[in-house]
């Protein structure tokens, strides 16, 4: 409890760099919280038992079904729903397996970059964190020693060793915030890196399924048609 009322008592010391390295905390704490609901409750790495619902009806050739429970399936921010949308309507179109294929990367290039925002800035906040604290640190220990040149030389050493204490608790801050920063950044990124490659593993199943079923799905639509 005392290193906290320190940390805080600090403040004074460590001037403006203080309030710099509290403001990334501020702002990790609200991307951590952020990206941990948008990758661990929000998207889930099931992809490929989405996907098979779909199997059946692409390699049948009923596009305009894959299309409509894809579209419900993409509402509620589903990665694979909007892949799969993108793809069937390549196919539906008649396009190649060229078009299908543009069409799905431009969505998992959308897709992944939706997934790995924000992350990123974890890894500068534990980095400024650290660099503030060390300034704040700095800055304490120069108004430390300016304060104590024109006191009485008995009580210089007490000031002196007051003011470097309390002058260290802007490093200890910046690394209290900078270590759990970077900690967060190497978890969630991984998890970023889980639901791309899953997302991506997916969509290469759903092209394979359209691309091979290409010919057999212009005939059977085709004949539905007729």
């Amino acid at each position: 409890m005392a290193f906290f009322t320190n940390i805080i008592a600090s403040f004074g010391h460590g001037g403006f760099v203080m309030w710099i390295i509290l403001l990334g905390q501020i702002f990790s704490i609200a991307i951590i919280v952020e990206r941990v609901y948008a990758l661990y409750v929000s998207r889930s790495l099931d992809n490929k038992k989405v996907a098979k619902q779909f199997e059946e009806d692409i390699k049948k050739g009923k596009l305009e079904s894959v299309i409509a429970k894809a579209q419900k399936l993409s509402q509620h921010e589903s990665a694979i729903g909007k892949v799969i949308v993108a793809g069937a309507q390549a196919a539906y179109s008649r396009g190649g397996s060229e078009e299908i294929q543009s069409k799905m990367d431009e969505v998992l290039l959308a897709e992944a970059s939706v997934i790995e925002k924000r992350t990123g800035f974890l890894a500068a906040i534990g980095n400024i964190g650290t660099l503030a604290g060390l300034l704040g640190t700095i800055i304490g220990l120069i108004d430390s020693f300016a304060a104590v040149s024109t006191v009485n030389p008995a009580e210089k050493a007490a000031l002196l060793s007051q003011g470097i204490s309390m002058a260290m608790y802007a490093t200890a801050y910046g690394l209290l915030v900078a270590i759990p920063a970077l900690a967060m950044f190497a978890v969630l990124q991984n998890r970023a890196n889980s639901v791309t490659e899953d997302v991506n593993q997916t969509a290469l199943m759903v092209y394979n399924w359209l691309t091979y079923s290409y010919e057999p799905v212009q005939k059977k639509t085709a004949r539905q048609q007729d």
